[in-house]
Protein backbone atom coordinates (compact mmCIF):
# COMPACT_ATOMS: atom_id res chain seq x y z
CA UNK A 1 0.00 0.00 0.00
CA UNK A 2 1.76 3.15 -1.35
CA UNK A 3 1.33 6.84 0.38
CA UNK A 4 -0.47 9.23 -1.74
CA UNK A 5 1.26 12.52 -2.80
CA UNK A 6 -1.51 14.02 -4.53
CA UNK A 7 -1.95 17.07 -1.78
CA UNK A 8 1.75 17.82 -1.06
CA UNK A 9 1.44 21.19 -3.27
CA UNK A 10 -1.71 22.16 -1.66
CA UNK A 11 -0.86 21.25 1.91
CA UNK A 12 2.24 23.43 1.40
CA UNK A 13 0.38 26.25 0.43
CA UNK A 14 -2.18 26.37 2.77
CA UNK A 15 1.03 26.36 5.02
CA UNK A 16 3.24 28.56 4.03
CA UNK A 17 3.41 32.19 3.70
CA UNK A 18 4.36 31.99 0.07
CA UNK A 19 0.85 31.11 -1.81
CA UNK A 20 0.98 31.50 -5.08
CA UNK A 21 -1.57 34.43 -4.85
CA UNK A 22 1.05 36.13 -2.66
CA UNK A 23 3.69 35.76 -4.99
CA UNK A 24 1.71 37.05 -8.13
CA UNK A 25 0.71 40.35 -5.83
CA UNK A 26 4.48 40.56 -5.24
CA UNK A 27 5.64 40.56 -8.68
CA UNK A 28 2.65 42.82 -9.60
CA UNK A 29 4.24 45.08 -6.78
CA UNK A 30 8.14 44.72 -7.89
CA UNK A 31 6.25 44.94 -11.94
CA UNK A 32 4.91 47.96 -11.15
CA UNK A 33 8.23 49.57 -8.92
CA UNK A 34 10.27 48.76 -11.98
CA UNK A 35 7.95 50.15 -14.26
CA UNK A 36 7.28 53.85 -12.38
CA UNK A 37 11.51 53.64 -11.56
CA UNK A 38 11.95 54.90 -15.40
CA UNK A 39 9.65 58.08 -14.66
CA UNK A 40 12.07 60.61 -13.93
CA UNK A 41 12.03 64.44 -13.24
CA UNK A 42 14.31 67.27 -11.15
CA UNK A 43 12.58 68.25 -8.38
CA UNK A 44 14.64 71.75 -7.61
CA UNK A 45 15.16 73.39 -11.21
CA UNK A 46 18.85 74.21 -10.60
CA UNK A 47 19.48 71.01 -9.38
CA UNK A 48 18.14 68.90 -12.15
CA UNK A 49 20.45 66.16 -11.65
CA UNK A 50 19.02 64.90 -8.60
CA UNK A 51 15.70 63.11 -10.11
CA UNK A 52 13.03 62.20 -8.48
CA UNK A 53 11.19 58.81 -9.62
CA UNK A 54 7.78 57.75 -7.72
CA UNK A 55 8.79 53.57 -7.23
CA UNK A 56 9.43 54.96 -3.42
CA UNK A 57 5.89 54.56 -2.88
CA UNK A 58 4.94 51.58 -4.80
CA UNK A 59 7.58 49.69 -2.29
CA UNK A 60 5.74 51.71 0.99
CA UNK A 61 1.92 50.55 -0.23
CA UNK A 62 4.00 46.99 -0.59
CA UNK A 63 5.42 47.33 2.98
CA UNK A 64 2.06 48.55 4.31
CA UNK A 65 0.14 45.77 2.79
CA UNK A 66 2.39 42.65 3.36
CA UNK A 67 5.15 43.67 5.88
CA UNK A 68 8.57 44.15 5.99
CA UNK A 69 9.92 41.95 3.48
CA UNK A 70 7.56 42.57 0.68
CA UNK A 71 9.21 46.39 1.23
CA UNK A 72 12.62 45.01 1.24
CA UNK A 73 11.97 42.54 -2.24
CA UNK A 74 10.12 44.86 -4.04
CA UNK A 75 12.57 47.47 -2.74
CA UNK A 76 15.33 45.59 -4.07
CA UNK A 77 14.17 44.08 -7.48
CA UNK A 78 12.58 47.00 -8.48
CA UNK A 79 15.35 48.69 -9.43
CA UNK A 80 16.95 45.66 -10.68
CA UNK A 81 16.80 47.21 -14.49
CA UNK A 82 18.91 50.21 -13.43
CA UNK A 83 21.74 48.00 -11.67
CA UNK A 84 23.13 47.67 -15.51
CA UNK A 85 23.36 51.33 -16.47
CA UNK A 86 24.08 52.44 -12.98
CA UNK A 87 24.85 50.43 -10.57
CA UNK A 88 26.23 53.16 -7.86
CA UNK A 89 22.89 54.80 -8.24
CA UNK A 90 21.14 52.02 -7.91
CA UNK A 91 22.74 51.08 -4.56
CA UNK A 92 21.51 54.59 -3.63
CA UNK A 93 18.38 53.87 -4.30
CA UNK A 94 17.85 50.94 -2.65
CA UNK A 95 19.33 51.86 0.03
CA UNK A 96 16.71 55.03 0.42
CA UNK A 97 13.98 52.89 -0.17
CA UNK A 98 15.07 50.10 2.05
CA UNK A 99 15.08 52.64 4.77
CA UNK A 100 11.69 54.04 4.51
CA UNK A 101 9.72 50.92 3.06
CA UNK A 102 11.20 48.85 5.62
CA UNK A 103 11.17 51.23 8.85
CA UNK A 104 7.40 52.15 7.60
CA UNK A 105 6.03 48.64 7.57
CA UNK A 106 7.94 47.02 10.55
CA UNK A 107 6.34 49.98 12.76
CA UNK A 108 2.82 49.67 10.73
CA UNK A 109 3.00 46.06 11.39
CA UNK A 110 3.28 46.85 14.97
CA UNK A 111 0.75 49.64 15.29
CA UNK A 112 -2.00 48.77 12.48
CA UNK A 113 -3.55 52.00 12.49
CA UNK A 114 -3.74 55.42 10.84
CA UNK A 115 -1.53 56.93 13.51
CA UNK A 116 0.90 53.51 13.23
CA UNK A 117 0.98 54.34 9.34
CA UNK A 118 2.14 57.90 9.97
CA UNK A 119 4.52 57.22 12.59
CA UNK A 120 6.22 54.54 10.32
CA UNK A 121 6.20 56.99 7.54
CA UNK A 122 8.10 59.68 9.34
CA UNK A 123 10.10 57.19 11.19
CA UNK A 124 11.20 56.09 7.47
CA UNK A 125 12.11 59.34 6.32
CA UNK A 126 14.02 60.47 8.71
CA UNK A 127 15.88 57.00 8.13
CA UNK A 128 15.99 57.01 4.20
CA UNK A 129 17.04 60.99 4.71
CA UNK A 130 19.88 59.65 6.76
CA UNK A 131 20.86 57.03 4.43
CA UNK A 132 20.92 59.27 1.55
CA UNK A 133 23.14 61.53 3.19
CA UNK A 134 25.48 58.98 4.37
CA UNK A 135 25.15 56.98 0.63
CA UNK A 136 25.74 60.31 -0.94
CA UNK A 137 29.34 60.93 1.93
CA UNK A 138 30.74 57.20 0.36
CA UNK A 139 29.62 56.66 -2.92
CA UNK A 140 28.86 60.07 -5.13
CA UNK A 141 32.37 60.65 -4.44
CA UNK A 142 33.44 57.27 -6.54
CA UNK A 143 31.31 58.49 -9.67
CA UNK A 144 31.13 62.26 -9.88
CA UNK A 145 34.84 62.92 -8.66
CA UNK A 146 33.92 65.17 -6.21
CA UNK A 147 35.72 65.35 -2.98
CA UNK A 148 33.95 64.22 0.54
CA UNK A 149 33.92 67.91 1.26
CA UNK A 150 32.25 68.93 -1.67
CA UNK A 151 29.88 66.43 -1.38
CA UNK A 152 29.72 67.73 2.33
CA UNK A 153 29.07 71.04 1.13
CA UNK A 154 26.10 69.91 -1.14
CA UNK A 155 24.11 68.55 1.88
CA UNK A 156 22.22 71.68 2.66
CA UNK A 157 21.74 73.37 -0.25
CA UNK A 158 20.76 70.25 -2.66
CA UNK A 159 20.64 67.06 -0.93
CA UNK A 160 18.46 67.60 2.28
CA UNK A 161 16.23 69.48 0.44
CA UNK A 162 16.00 67.44 -2.51
CA UNK A 163 15.45 63.80 0.31
CA UNK A 164 12.75 66.13 2.37
CA UNK A 165 10.49 67.39 -0.79
CA UNK A 166 11.01 63.62 -2.13
CA UNK A 167 9.98 61.80 0.62
CA UNK A 168 7.45 64.42 1.72
CA UNK A 169 5.57 63.24 -1.55
CA UNK A 170 6.27 59.72 -0.87
CA UNK A 171 4.31 60.18 2.49
CA UNK A 172 1.66 62.23 1.07
CA UNK A 173 1.04 59.83 -2.36
CA UNK A 174 1.39 56.34 0.35
CA UNK A 175 -1.71 57.97 2.88
CA UNK A 176 -3.64 59.09 -0.25
CA UNK A 177 -3.54 56.07 -1.88
CA UNK A 178 -2.90 52.95 0.43
CA UNK A 179 -6.39 52.62 1.80
CA UNK A 180 -7.99 52.22 -1.46
CA UNK A 181 -5.27 49.78 -2.68
CA UNK A 182 -5.54 47.83 0.71
CA UNK A 183 -9.05 46.88 0.02
CA UNK A 184 -8.36 46.22 -3.74
CA UNK A 185 -5.82 43.72 -2.53
CA UNK A 186 -8.07 42.06 0.43
CA UNK A 187 -11.11 42.20 -1.26
CA UNK A 188 -11.36 38.60 -1.08
CA UNK A 189 -10.67 37.79 2.63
Amino acid sequence: MGISNTNNHQTYAKNSNWSSEKIAKYALFVALSMAVSFIEFPLIPDLSYLKYDPSGIVCLVAGFAYGPAAAAIVSILGFAPHLFTNPLGTVMAVLVSLGASVTAALIYKKMHTRKGAIIGLLAGSIIAIALAIAGNLVITPLYAHMTVSQVVALIIPALLPFNIIKLALHVVVTMLIYKPISNLLHENK
